[in-house]
Parts: structure tokens; C-alpha cells; sequence
């Protein structure tokens, strides 16, 4: 299968298309797929770790001064690191 010529969002892509080949993952935008997403409370957070450990999307990662943040590129927001945290520090918000 070859790459097309320029990238096009998932809405675009015509229905039955077979566009996803092995290994390329990390190109696709899965986070434009969400409805919600998430917003650390860095008052409550104590850095543990859950969030990161939980996401299945492996779309959270450590920023500066430890603390956690969801790539939204990549984020669905499907609210599992909220549910997991044991401080509460995670509130799902709607997308605007």
C-alpha cells in the first residue's frame, strides 16, 4: 500500500479504505477521536505514576517537576487515568 499524497484526517479517509498498515501506529491522530480529556490538579497529584501505569494508550508522560500530562495527539480520553488515580487529581472535561 503506498503513503498518500499529503496527510488527511481520519474524516476523510472514504469509508472501506484499508489505510492502516503494520507498525505505523504512531501516525495517526487517534486523540481527535475523544469527546473528554483529561485535566491534572497538580495540588493533589503526589506523582505516582498510576495514570502513566493505567493509560492503554501509553499517551501519558512525565513533565517538568515529575508531574504527569496526556499527549492529546494521541489521548481518546477514555477517562481510565482519572479512575485509576488514588489522589483524585485527574478530572475528565469536556473537549470544546
Amino acid at each position: 500500500m503506498t503513503k498518500p499524497e499529503k496527510e488527511i484526517s481520519w474524516k476523510e479517509i472514504p469509508i472501506g479504505a484499508a489505510s492502516i498498515e503494520p507498525g505505523n501506529a504512531m501516525e495517526y491522530r487517534t486523540g481527535d477521536w475523544r469527546s473528554m480529556r483529561p485535566v491534572w490538579d497538580k495540588n493533589r497529584c503526589v506523582k505516582c505514576g498510576v495514570c502513566f501505569i493505567f493509560c492503554p494508550d501509553a499517551a501519558i508522560h512525565k513533565v517538568e517537576d515529575d508531574y504527569f500530562e496526556a499527549d492529546l495527539f494521541y489521548c481518546k480520553g477514555c477517562g481510565i487515568c482519572a479512575r485509576e488515580c488514588i489522589t483524585g487529581a485527574i478530572k475528565m472535561v469536556e473537549e470544546e
